[in-house]
């Protein structure tokens, strides 16, 4: 589970409250590894990715624009990673989440939280520095 924390800020509003987002969606996941009550959890998998999908071309869409108008030098970088990350999500099969949903829920979650660690805190917090 993912808790935001101030220094999680790159100092936008914004995109903050974006980069919350995205830790919900995170969480969501992690709500639905953790639920033993529920067998079947193919329909909320689905749920959570197409969330993940349409939000985080929203998210970089907006994030992106902010980068060019604030002339970031790491732009090239950032949007070839976004580029990465949609390419990704949009390559998901169907088949392989119902082959084993608690596993490809793992590997959902480590994707996204990966992605949090790595890109949100880390590349993302240069944008404002």
């Amino acid at each position: 589970m993912l808790i935001w924390k101030d220094s999680y800020s790159i100092d936008m509003d914004l995109i903050d409250t974006q980069h919350k987002h995205l830790f919900d969606i995170g969480n969501q996941a992690y709500s639905l590894l953790k639920n033993g009550l529920k067998v079947d959890k193919y329909d909320e998998i689905i749920v959570i990715i197409e969330d993940l999908r349409s939000y985080t071309k929203y998210h970089f869409k907006c994030e992106e624009e902010y980068m060019l108008q604030v002339n970031y030098s790491g732009y090239e970088d950032q949007k070839k990673e976004h580029d990465a990350f949609i390419k990704k999500i949009d390559a998901i099969r169907l088949y392989d989440i119902d082959r084993n949903q608690q596993k490809y829920i793992e590997d959902l979650l480590g994707f996204i939280f990966n992605w949090i660690l790595e890109h949100i805190l880390q590349k993302d917090k240069l944008i404002m520095s």
